[in-house]
């Protein structure tokens, strides 16, 4: 098997020579943004909805990119190429740059821009038909005019504490609340639920990030004729609810069958989620950027 190969700026390293300043604001501050992808029979999915979303999220924090938006998209296609990855999972990663040991963002000449292809299995395959068993965390997301949770940045440190309270609760993935107490979303994923004919998520100005692979399943409900509102939801909506499912790049979709001790519906995957599922699963097939000699 050939050895992985790691784009940084400009140049594909070998993964044990593939390295970052320590310098680096990225490492030092947690300032940057970045892309989680997915790509599927030789397609990279949804690419230009994942790149017009990193330049948002640079655009946020006042930072320019150094390369456009087509090179920046072929940069991913040619790490995928390069790895032999027609099914995987794609790290997209422009950081502030090498700087100083101070905060001035404005001392770091150059971003730096890191691509990673590789393979992912964020869940056990069994719990994409048993479901998941969640809890609420007493973490809150986010405040939007501190850090925007719809800007994808390298500090995770709000998720990744929310992640360790699950985990303690014995686990995987929880529901994290808004300072106003509704629901936002999980710590790395968009939350469905299905109640009273309905398809409801929380809107991105209640503290979700406007996931890829939400919009994707938006639009699939729609084409379906599903009623499907973007909406402040609470957690008596989730525990009422008669079905209850994640999206993610990672997760794509994911039943989930009780919350906070509380069974959702039946307990089991429900219909709305299986037909969603499906469907999903067939648009991967025919919607993404093609891989060279891999599609």
């Amino acid at each position: 098997m050939a050895e992985q190969l790691i784009y940084i700026d400009g140049e594909f390293l070998p993964k044990n020579e593939a390295k970052v300043s320590v310098f680096d604001h990225g490492y030092l501050y947690g300032d940057g943004v970045f892309e989680g992808i997915r790509a599927y029979h030789g397609k990279v999915f949804r690419l230009d909805a994942h790149i017009e979303r990193l330049y948002e999220s640079a655009r946020a924090i006042g930072m320019t990119i150094p390369v456009g938006r087509q090179e920046m998209g072929d940069i991913v296609v040619e790490s995928c190429r390069r790895n032999g990855i027609a099914n995987g999972y794609i790290r997209l990663v422009v950081s502030r740059g090498v700087g100083d040991l101070g905060l001035n963002p404005y001392l770091c000449p150059k971003p730096t821009i890191v691509c990673i292809a590789a393979t992912i299995q964020l869940y056990p395959v069994e719990l994409y038909e048993k479901g998941l068993d969640i809890v609420t965390v007493a973490t809150p997301r986010n405040h939007p005019e501190a850090l925007n949770p719809r800007i994808k940045s390298l500090n995770y440190l709000n998720n990744i504490m929310a992640k360790m309270e699950a985990i303690r609760a014995g686990v995987q993935e929880a529901v994290m609340l808004n300072l106003q107490g509704f629901v936002a979303e999980c710590t790395g994923d968009n939350i469905f639920v299905w109640r009273k004919g309905r398809l409801v998520t929380p809107p991105s100005t209640e503290g979700a990030l406007e996931g890829i692979t939400r919009n994707a399943v938006i639009e699939l409900a729609r084409r379906k004729g599903i009623v499907v509102a973007e909406e402040r939801m609470s957690r008596f909506d989730i525990y009422t609810a008669d079905e209850m499912f994640l999206t993610g790049t990672g997760a794509e979709l994911i039943p989930v069958v009780k919350v906070d001790g509380r069974v959702i519906g039946e307990g089991v995957a429900g219909p709305v989620f299986k037909g969603l599922l499906e469907d999903f699963k067939a648009l991967t097939k025919v919607d993404g950027a093609p891989i060279p000699g891999l599609s």
